[in-house]
């Protein structure tokens, strides 16, 4: 399963809730300024580096540039452009979005 987070860990609880009900070995894919989990030091206050031990995890890199934090990208966690975001939506069966 592939999760989709688009908010930040500092304006919703959508990122934690999601990290609480995901499974191992599914996928969560971090767009828009769900990105700042994705940083160095948003993976930590996040939750996002230990579920970085379970999860495979991957970030949105326009949406890293545009907010100018794509130097500071987590260990683990992998940029993808808009071809990989097309590409992981089609190789998970299921998607879930968290709003």
């Amino acid at each position: 399963m592939l999760h989709i987070v688009n908010k930040s860990h500092r304006q919703t609880s959508s990122l934690a809730s999601c990290l609480r009900l995901a499974q191992d070995g599914h996928a969560l894919l971090l767009i828009e300024d769900g990105v700042y989990a994705a940083t160095q030091a948003g993976a930590a206050s996040a939750g996002l580096a230990e579920a970085l031990k379970r999860l495979k995890v991957y970030a949105l890199r326009p949406d890293l540039e545009a907010r100018g934090v794509a130097a500071a990208l987590a260990e683990g966690v992998t940029a993808v452009d808009y071809t990989g975001f097309v590409d992981l939506v089609a190789e998970h069966t299921n998607n879930q979005t968290w709003l």
